[in-house]
């Protein structure tokens, strides 16, 4: 882990991880890894957040199957919620991993159950939050999204525990890259992150720390304004290797 053991850890995914058909890999792996090293524990205590799916148990249900060895696994569950406390319970844990859907939802629905103020308290407490695409996204100022209809556009208001404006499936989708330069060099978006499918991006409360892979070829990028429009920069990536534990 670059520098040492990580304080308020995030891992941003762009997209493609975590998923019914891909769940498995090595960016899972590396969340696990993260997850050992921040807890100290062999067998860390892992959540699923499933808001923005509408808590779709499939995604529940493939969480828990993939995990289950190697973790202690749960999922928060609020279109049938059965948790009182929340924040306790979201403190209880040492990762969690919040699933793709519609963002804007995910945002109103969490509201309205506390449960971004409880997100805040487990990022302070140095549980490890996770995501991919609006599991990714939720975590900074704003970004692209397609929450509120098939055309992208912009969303505004994130939990901002990252600073700046992140776009998921940079490379997924071919409208996100020029939509997320066109947002961001209007200023309708603060400069932020771009992240390809099956790369990630970790953070140390509102800094990058790195970025890695599961293969070759995806990456992540710095997209600020410039004097000329808009500059792409991209970032350091380690490609990770298979587990040999």
């Amino acid at each position: 882990m670059p520098g040492g053991r990580l304080r308020r850890p995030i891992m941003v995914v762009g997209g493609g991880a975590f998923e019914p058909a891909t769940m498995g890999g090595l960016l899972e792996d590396h969340w696990l890894a993260l997850a050992r090293a921040v807890s100290g524990r062999d067998r860390p205590r892992v959540c699923f957040i499933g808001t923005a799916s509408g808590d779709d148990r499939t995604f529940i249900d493939q969480f828990h199957e993939v995990f289950t060895a190697a973790a202690d696994t749960s999922h928060l569950a609020l279109f049938e919620r059965t948790v009182d406390d929340v924040e306790g319970f979201l403190l209880g844990h040492d990762a969690v991993y919040v699933g793709g859907g519609n963002t804007a939802s995910l945002l109103a629905v969490w509201r309205a159950h506390g449960v971004d103020g409880a997100l805040r308290s487990a990022h302070e407490a140095g549980v490890l939050l996770a995501g991919g695409s609006a599991g990714g996204l939720c975590w900074f100022e704003g970004g692209t999204t397609d929450s509120f209809g098939p055309r992208l556009g912009p969303l505004r208001d994130g939990l901002g525990l990252i600073p700046g404006s992140h776009c998921p499936h940079y490379d997924g989708d071919p409208a996100r890259r020029p939509t997320y330069h066109a947002l961001v060099g209007t200023g309708e978006l603060p400069p932020g992150i771009a992240v390809d499918d099956f790369a990630a991006a970790v953070f140390d409360g509102p800094s990058a720390v790195e970025v890695v892979a599961a293969r070759a070829g995806p990456a992540a990028y710095r997209v600020e304004r410039s004097a000329h429009g808009v500059s792409e920069a991209i970032l350091p990536v380690r490609v990770l290797a298979p587990s040999h534990a």
